[in-house]
C-alpha cells in the first residue's frame, strides 16, 4: 500500500517543533517555513500516526545493490535505549564544523575518524524507530529549544546540513540514541572535502571496507555502473 503525505501539511506540523533548531542548522541566516521538511526525521515519531512504529528514511541520490527488505533486519540490532539508526559520515565535514570544540579540547573524539573518533553522520539513510522515539524521555528532551541550545554552544556548532546536523550533534553527547549502520549501508561517493584542505587526513573518513549495499550519490557525485 502506498500512502502520499502532502509537504504543506507536513511542514504545518513539523514548523512549531523543529523552528528553534533550524537556526542553528541550516544554511543561511533566519529560520525559513520551507526549510523545516529538511527537519522531518528529527520529528517524525511526532507528525506521524501512531500505527506507524518504524520508518526508513532515503535521500534520493542513492543506488540500491540488495534488497532494501534487509534494512528493515537491522531494527533487530537496535540496542536497548538506541531509537535511530544512521551510518557514519565518509569525510571531515564535522572535524570541520567543530573546529572550535576541537581547538579547546585536543584530547577530544569529536569529529575525529573512526573507528575510534566520533566522525558525525550521514542522513542519507536513516532507520526511524517511531515507538522508540515516542517513548525515549531523552530524546524527546532534547528537541527542547532549550537543549538544542545548550548544545550548539557547548560544541560551538553552526550546521547547514538540517537533520544530520542535530544528530550528529546528539551524538556527541548522547551516542546511546544511535545505532550505527555498517558504511555499506551508506557507501557515499563524495569527495569534496578532500580537495579543501583535508588531503592529509581523508582517507581515514572515507575507507569503506564490505560488499556495498547501497551507493550514495552525494553532492551530486556520480554512482558506479554495474
Amino acid at each position: 500500500q502506498v500512502i502520499v503525505h502532502d509537504v504543506n501539511e507536513l511542514t504545518e506540523k513539523l514548523f512549531p517543533i523543529v523552528e528553534a533548531m533550524q537556526k542553528h542548522f541550516s544554511a543561511g541566516s533566519g529560520t525559513y517555513y520551507s526549510d523545516s521538511i529538511f527537519f522531518l526525521s528529527v520529528a517524525m515519531h511526532r507528525i506521524m500516526p501512531k500505527e506507524i512504529t518504524q520508518i526508513i528514511q532515503v535521500d534520493l541520490d542513492l543506488k540500491y545493490k540488495t534488497n532494501i527488505r534487509d534494512l528493515f533486519d537491522e531494527f533487530d540490532n537496535f540496542p536497548e535505549g538506541a531509537v535511530i539508526g544512521i551510518a557514519r559520515e565518509m569525510q571531515p565535514v564535522y572535524r570541520h564544523t567543530f573546529w572550535q570544540y576541537r581547538r579547546e579540547n585536543p584530547q577530544t573524539k569529536v569529529g575525529e575518524p573512526p573507528p575510534d573518533g566520533l566522525p558525525g553522520f550521514n542522513s542519507g539513510v536513516l532507520l526511524l524507530n517511531l515507538e522508540a522515539m515516542r517513548q525515549s524521555e531523552l530524546y524527546n528532551q532534547l528537541l527542547e529549544p532549550t537543549m538544542v541550545q545548550k548544545l550548539t554552544e557547548k560544541y560551538h556548532f553552526k550546521g547547514h546540513l538540517g537533520d544530520q546536523d542535530f544528530f550528529t550533534m546528539v551524538g556527541m553527547e548522547h551516542p546511546e540514541l544511535f545505532h550505527v549502520l555498517d558504511c555499506t549501508w551508506n557507501r557515499q561517493l563524495c569527495t569534496w572535502w578532500r580537495d579543501h584542505g583535508y588531503s592529509d587526513v581523508f582517507d581515514q573518513y572515507f575507507q569503506c571496507e564490505g560488499e556495498v549495499k547501497i551507493y550514495h550519490g552525494n553532492c551530486n557525485t556520480p554512482i558506479p555502473e554495474d
